[in-house]
């Protein structure tokens, strides 16, 4: 009986040493598969859980006439260890956030300006598709393709929320297009021709 109370009492004690309100990453140390290691307290300001770098629109003048401006634990180290991030997207007028997926985390997606139709394609190849106004919130199942495009006339612009530090992305046009898969591989596995493919490669900046 003493060995089992014994052995409670130390579960317990570990137990409760592990919990702790947050963990502020030390962006000085090296990232982990478990985040980044904590701040000790008593060096935590709370700065530490602000982060402002939303508020400023994203340079659009690219490929895609959009930006994403990241929110992640290496902008806002508050974020450490609650699996969560943030994000703000701007979408000039016909800008787009190609077709892509997060591995690591469902997302929230926030209309604050403009209007954007939004989408997303299940594993069984169901295609959800809404056109947003401000306001309006869109979630995105974890690990599903899915695109946000401007729909209006005016610039675009919408915060997303992930349910992960780290969602991962992989975009589907860079994954095709951007790398050195050899041309017959992409024809093959796409049924595209080969000129498209060639054509996409050369905007993308692949090679092969």
């Amino acid at each position: 009986m003493l060995r089992i109370i014994f052995l409670l009492s130390l579960l317990f004690a570990l137990s409760t040493a592990s919990v702790q309100d947050f963990c502020v990453a030390n962006l000085k140390r090296a990232e982990t598969p478990a985040g980044y290691p904590c701040i000790r307290p008593i060096h935590v300001k709370a700065k530490d859980f602000v982060f402002s770098g939303l508020g400023t629109p994203g340079n659009t003048t690219n490929i895609i006439s959009a930006a994403v401006t990241p929110g992640f634990v290496a902008q806002f180290p508050g974020l450490n260890g609650l699996g969560l991030s943030t994000a703000r997207l701007d979408l000039a007028p016909k800008g787009v956030i190609p077709m892509h997926t997060h591995p690591g985390a469902s997302e929230v997606l926030f209309v604050l300006d403009g209007v954007i139709t939004a989408g997303f394609v299940s594993s069984a190849n169901s295609v959800y598709v809404q056109t947003l106004k401000p306001g309006q919130v869109m979630v995105f199942p974890q690990g599903l393709l899915h695109f946000q495009i401007n729909a209006g006339k005016s610039a675009a612009a919408a915060f997303v929320t992930f349910s992960s530090a780290s969602p991962g992305l992989q975009i589907l046009d860079f994954a095709l297009f951007a790398n050195d898969l050899p041309t017959e591989l992409v024809v093959g596995t796409t049924f595209l021709e080969p000129a498209v493919v060639k054509k996409l490669k050369g905007v993308l900046g692949g090679t092969g």
